[in-house]
């Protein structure tokens, strides 16, 4: 035991009855080294504990000691960290013209205003990375530890209009990058914001073409629409696409699909729910989405939805559980205008199923960063609460879980979920994003 202060890695939980804690690892200990190595962040640490024997240098308050731990091979020690990513967390260096966040008005959080191109970050949550941010040890350390999938925004194969796009000199030049990735047999997916007038059309085309030549490991690129808000003064001025313009991009990029599928098995190039949507398409089936590879990009997500929903709404059905649910309830949903038609349909089935069930569908306008926004997912709490309080609402209101943080009870807009409750005098149950969630929480008593 030694007496000495070094930087580490801060614990902020041991689970009970795990490795870490029948070593005697606690919270507030500092790791420093395993098996003698220093962690440099999350990836070396799990790198590193796929040993069964592991010595952990440990620095407690002012002392340094050695615990050690034995173990299954790939056990997981059972410990969680301060710092989730072991190191700090890698921001943007473009200006890219499709950024939403330099469409936000001042006076949010901070952290609402960072800009992340961290490949870690690709690996463990699924960003997207530009790949305009990794140096040549980040590449080594994707390949060497497999970091899989990582998820790259391409917006297109066109060099010098990635340069211009991203407002980055080195743009072009980085997609290089993902013929190593390649060769190494890196699973990746892409994204490709298409912006009017920029990299829709002909360009489209040509970054598909390009694309697909990384197949099978480029499993699947997700096509989106630029998100603009009302604050874009200042920055470039680019185009809505209009309702024609949706069924040209869904009429490309499903001209590839079956293609792509003959040959991979992967229908690999896909539009986002939004594309449908706008040009008044029905979706495509389930089977089209190869897995639904793209949900947090909006691909599949309200295929999925209505899927579960039915499922559910049938099972109840079948399994004679109808008469559970017949008592009067009734309840508020909280919804963008983008799957507003969605929900509103769900709503109208179970209303003629259950005649004691009152389901209404209050469709929030996005005044907080303009209409032009239409999902769910960035609604604000103040946004919310005006347009109930106008329209009056139910008792008891179902807020969907992704207007509110991953690990906080609070809206974009600070506003937390307390502060929603008692201005609007109501109970809230958030529903989680599936079908079947939504359809139990429509027909719940609230009791």
């Amino acid at each position: 035991m030694t007496n000495k202060r070094s930087k580490g890695h801060l614990i902020s939980k041991v689970y009970k009855g795990s490795p870490a804690e029948a070593c005697g690892i606690l919270p507030k200990d500092n790791i420093l080294r395993i098996n003698g190595k220093e962690v440099e962040d999350i990836f070396d640490y799990r790198y590193d504990i796929l040993e069964a024997h592991l010595e952990f240098e440990i620095q407690r308050n002012d002392q340094v000691i050695t615990l050690v731990m034995d173990k299954d091979e790939d056990e997981d020690p059972g410990i969680e960290f301060e710092n989730g990513l072991m190191d700090d967390y890698r921001s943007c260096r473009n200006k890219c013209i499709f950024c939403f966040i330099d469409q936000m008005p001042p006076g949010m959080r901070p952290t609402l205003y960072f800009k992340d191109d961290d490949s870690r970050l690709s690996f463990l949550q699924g960003n997207y990375i530009t790949l305009t941010n990794l140096s040549e040890a980040d590449i080594e350390r994707i390949i060497k530890f497999r970091m899989e999938p990582i998820n790259i925004s391409f917006q297109t194969t066109n060099p010098e209009l990635r340069v211009k796009m991203l407002n980055n000199r080195f743009a072009g030049e980085c997609l290089k990058i993902t013929d190593r990735f390649y060769d190494a047999g890196i699973q990746m997916n892409g994204q490709i914001v298409l912006c009017k007038g920029y990299n829709d059309g002909l360009e489209l085309k040509r970054t598909i073409e390009d694309l697909s030549k990384y197949l099978p490991h480029l499993q699947s690129v997700s096509v989106v629409p630029i998100g603009m808000t009302k604050f874009r003064e200042g920055l470039c001025h680019i185009e809505p696409f209009t309702k024609k313009d949706c069924e040209d991009v869904i009429d490309l990029i499903e001209s590839y699909q079956q293609k792509f599928y003959d040959e991979y098995g992967l229908h690999f190039i896909h539009a986002s729910d939004e594309w449908y949507i706008s040009a008044g398409r029905p979706l495509p089936e389930e089977e089209r989405y190869d897995g639904y590879l793209q949900l947090e990009n909006g691909v599949g997500m309200v295929r999925l939805m209505e899927n579960e929903f039915n499922e559910a709404f049938e099972e109840c059905a079948v399994k004679g559980l109808k008469k559970k649910f017949m008592k009067p309830s009734e309840c508020t949903v909280v919804t963008g205008k983008l799957v507003y038609p969605y929900i509103k349909k769900f709503a109208d089935k179970i209303m003629a199923e259950y005649p004691k069930v009152t389901v209404d569908v209050a469709m929030i306008r996005n005044d907080f960063f303009g209409e032009t926004i239409t999902v769910t997912g960035l609604l604000t709490g103040q946004d919310i609460v005006k347009q109930l309080r106008e329209r009056g609402c139910k008792k008891r209101v179902l807020l969907p879980q992704n207007t509110m943080k991953a690990d906080e009870e609070i809206f974009l807009d600070d506003m937390t979920l307390s502060e929603f409750k008692e201005t609007l005098q109501v109970k809230v149950d958030i529903v989680k994003s599936s079908g079947r969630d939504l359809f139990l929480k429509m027909l719940k008593d609230g009791e």
